[in-house]
């Protein structure tokens, strides 16, 4: 049971790295947008 437990928190941490690292991506393209528009 405590390897079950440890197997699905492991899981929930790697997807967890995955998002928040996708969420950065979108946020530096959002950021490199805002500065395109704003140097034209």
């Amino acid at each position: 049971m405590k390897k079950l437990f440890t197997l699905v928190v492991c899981v929930m941490v790697l997807a967890g790295c995955n998002t928040v690292q996708g969420f950065g991506k979108d946020v530096k393209k959002a950021g490199e947008s805002l500065e395109g528009a704003a140097k034209k």
